[in-house]
């Protein structure tokens, strides 16, 4: 009895493991094609310093911004550039001639060399504390090293940079080593806190897509369940029948519904619980043992299931154990499999 439980929660976290894994390629998908995490950081950027466009905060404020604002309408990267880091950083412009991008294009230039074109943008979409602290620190050479007058060509062009780097400045005791030390401290912040912000509109957006999952595959988790339970038993009641002898043949026969043993047999031995709940998804791929795999589609059968009660709460059940994501499940199976994760 022990054994058929175990046997159940493995089918059961496999099951949600694979269909996890496939929730985070699809959002990874998403995310890569339409370069989120990049345009996450240089509207970050921007809005720290050069402060808010025309338009407001370049930040999204919204699940929705996230998918449709920012990657289409108000794309916050920089132009790519080919070209190596001038040999000396550009100095702060002057107010009256400063543009909405003129610091994020002095940034730009100290950290180009390890970029590469994406429809015609930048595709940085991570910059080391480290690094990003010693481009600070080369845009203050450009002022003879003086950082007080960086600073003031700061809060005079209105840069919201400032009010930071002032903050680092003053706890550094104007000491440059520690100031560049605080820089780089204040900026790896910065980062966690934006990644926390990443992670709270992404969320959404994998709530969605294990509810389309769900419903794609119309997983009923509860029926997978007791398929598994019903194989189990099956294979257990087929292994009694053949210790028993030829004097249980009958037996056999009944149970499967008066069809060939052998072929009943076999089918249910061979073709797993999993396979038979996928094989009823909206589209389902075929492999028969001769001749070439087939794509069905299964519009019907698939709405039948969609449409009937008894599945909504299996339904439920798969749609929050997915919501739980394939590291949860990874370390169940690992824990009851008894896998060694690598130190």
């Amino acid at each position: 009895m022990l054994s058929v439980y175990v046997d159940l929660a493995l089918g059961l976290a496999v099951t949600f493991l694979l269909l996890s894994l496939l929730v985070s390629g699809l959002n990874e998908a998403v995310v890569r094609l339409l370069s989120i995490r990049s345009k996450f950081l240089w509207a970050y950027l921007r809005d720290t310093m050069d402060g808010a466009g025309a338009a407001g905060s370049w930040l999204p404020a919204r699940v929705r911004d996230v998918f449709t604002r920012l990657p289409f309408l108000h794309d916050p990267r920089p132009r790519y550039s080919d070209l190596p880091a001038p040999t000396e950083a550009g100095a702060v412009p002057d107010p009256r001639a400063k543009a909405d991008d003129s610091m994020i294009k002095l940034l730009y230039e100290r950290v180009r060399e390890i970029d590469h074109a994406k429809r015609g943008r930048t595709s940085i979409a991570d910059i080391p504390p480290g690094r990003f602290s010693v481009a600070l620190m080369e845009l203050a050479t450009s002022e003879d090293g003086d950082v007080e007058r960086f600073l003031a060509k700061l809060k005079a062009a209105g840069s919201p940079l400032y009010g930071h780097l002032k903050g680092v400045w003053e706890t550094a005791q104007r000491d440059l080593d520690r100031f560049r030390q605080g820089v780089e401290t204040w900026f790896d912040g910065e980062m966690q806190r934006l990644s926390l912000l990443y992670k709270r509109y992404v969320k959404w957006v994998l709530a969605a897509l294990s509810l389309l999952v769900t419903l794609g595959f119309t997983m009923d988790g509860l029926e997978y369940a007791k398929t598994l339970l019903r194989d189990n038993a099956f294979r257990a009641s087929v292994t009694a029948v053949s210790e028993a002898g030829p004097d249980a043949y009958n037996e056999l026969k009944a149970r499967c519904t008066g069809a060939d043993p052998v072929h009943c047999v076999t089918e249910t031995m061979s073709q797993p619980a999993l396979v038979r709940m996928l094989g009823q998804a909206l589209v389902s791929v075929s492999i028969p043992e001769d001749g070439d795999p087939s794509v069905d589609w299964n519009g019907s059968t698939w709405w039948d299931r969609l449409l009937t009660p008894s599945h909504w709460p299996g339904f439920l059940l798969t749609y929050v154990a997915l919501l739980f994501g394939a590291p949860f499940w990874w370390d169940v199976l690992r824990r009851l499999t008894g896998i060694r994760s690598r130190r």
